[in-house]
């Protein structure tokens, strides 16, 4: 489980600044389910090459929650988190509400670095002073719009995360697949029909669908533990702070997860929701299914339109297999674990060195890197890095000034060549160090001759 970010304080303090500053993201939506779109954000972010999940909790703290400050679901929002961010402005100076925020927060005794932000015009040692009433031992003074303190607060940040491991591999072959989607796109009757019995998987009590539910299975040959992230529901349906960490938990089984199966609702097609969500199971490096269900009952100039929709909006990742299927009477469901087992099979990457040269080196012969200041960019060799997802490690010099489409080019090309069906490539760049760097360019006697010869004719 990613270990969990929170930024907490109350509104316009910069905590939305921040976070994509963070993320590195324009906007940091990435679990966009109705209801949710309003001050509420979550992401994966890597600070230090440490990755963790941020949460914004925004909507929790504005001034017309502090009376449910104490609440359980208050509580329980702070439960899993293993870093809070509090932020305060420097320009309001302290005010009532931060101090109810820091009591709520003394009372949680989760680890608290404090923020002050907008120190920009600003005196930081009175800042600091004024600020020192709230009673936490460390406080970093930043501007997150201007990028001032930003790296000092994210040096600490990192220190305190625990470091990254390597991937999980799959016990004893064991696939664990989570099944992501909307509310109301037919994820519990999937489960069903796979399980080949009536299962109550979803749980409708506020409180209990924080957690996602793990189901085992064996079908097709193989050994899956199917995730359930069930429990997301509509704004009105349930308390919004147990919908809202359900919605952390459902990210927590994507990352832990070898294979994603994405449920869209044929009928309503693809929506922003869907593309936040799986744009979040890429960049966690999940394997990817999708399964466009309720297909059976649409019409076939429906059918047409849906999948030249479909083939438009996923352009961003055409090597996911979509299946349409029908969970209700499940129609293409059988072949569905069968394709989970494949992309988990490509994940797995097992490529010789040699192999994978060979193919790299077939690639940049066919679209060699472009140059950088008129100095040709030289990628040398290749080799595996990781697995699910597959990961490889390209050596060079000025590998830093590879443009992103190149990169794209090159994971496409793995991609294609090794059929790695379904899964995100992920290719990282290093460069050799220059022997010459630092140092001096020691003369010659012959050449501290000539450069005295030179001078004196100047004179």
């Amino acid at each position: 489980m990613l270990p969990q970010i929170a930024l907490v304080g109350r509104p316009n303090v910069g905590k939305s600044t921040l976070f994509n500053k963070l993320t590195h993201q324009r906007s940091a939506l990435v679990a966009n389910v109705p209801g949710l779109t309003r001050d509420r954000r979550y992401d994966r972010a890597e600070i230090g090459d440490k990755p963790c999940l941020l949460v914004d909790t925004g909507g929790l703290f504005g001034d017309h929650d502090f009376a449910e400050l104490i609440s359980r679901q208050a509580d329980m929002a702070l439960d899993d988190t293993a870093l809070v961010l509090f932020m305060v402005d420097a320009r309001e100076g302290l005010t009532v509400a931060d101090e109810e925020v820091a009591e709520f927060l003394r009372r949680k005794d989760r680890p608290v670095l404090l923020v002050i932000n907008k120190t920009d015009g600003t005196d930081e040692t009175l800042a600091l002073a004024e600020f020192s009433m709230l009673g936490f031992d460390q406080a970093f003074t930043i501007s997150a719009v201007h990028n001032r303190g930003f790296a000092g607060l994210a040096r600490e940040i990192a220190a305190r995360l625990p470091e990254a491991g390597e991937e999980e591999e799959a016990a004893d072959g064991v696939i664990r697949t989570a099944i992501i989607g909307r509310p109301n796109v037919g994820k519990s009757t999937l489960i069903n029909r796979l399980l080949g019995e009536e299962r109550q998987l979803v749980y409708d009590e506020p409180g209990t669908t924080r957690d996602a539910i793990d189901v085992p299975l064996h079908a097709a040959g193989r050994d899956f533990v199917l995730i359930d992230t069930a429990g997301v529901r509509r704004k009105g349906r349930v308390d919004a702070m147990v919908e809202k960490f359900s919605i952390v938990k459902s990210l927590d089984a994507i990352e832990r997860a070898h294979v994603v199966i994405l449920v869209l609702d044929g009928g309503e097609g693809l929506v922003e929701q869907d593309l936040h969500v799986l744009q979040y199971a890429v960049r966690a490096g999940s394997g990817l299914v999708i399964a466009v269900n309720k297909w059976d009952g649409l019409s076939a100039e429906v059918k047409r339109e849906r999948r030249v929709t479909l083939d438009r909006r996923l352009e961003f990742v055409p090597w996911a297999p979509v299946h349409f299927i029908s969970a209700l009477h499940g129609t293409g469901v059988g072949h569905l674990l069968e394709e989970v087992a494949t992309v988990f099979d490509a994940g797995s990457f097992d490529v010789a060195t040699s192999l994978l040269n060979r193919l790299f080196e077939g690639l940049i012969e066919a679209h060699p890197p472009p140059s950088v200041r008129g100095r040709a960019i030289k990628l040398r060799y290749a080799h595996k890095a990781g697995e699910h997802p597959p990961r490889i490690v390209v050596h060079g010099n000025q590998t830093q000034a590879l443009p992103a489409s190149y990169v794209r080019y090159l994971e496409n090309g793995f991609r294609e060549a090794l059929n790695l069906i379904g899964n995100p490539v992920k290719v990282e760049l290093k460069s050799g160090e220059n022997p010459y760097a630092g140092k001096r360019n020691e003369l010659t006697a012959r050449q501290q001759r000539r450069r005295k010869r030179i001078r004196q004719r100047k004179r």
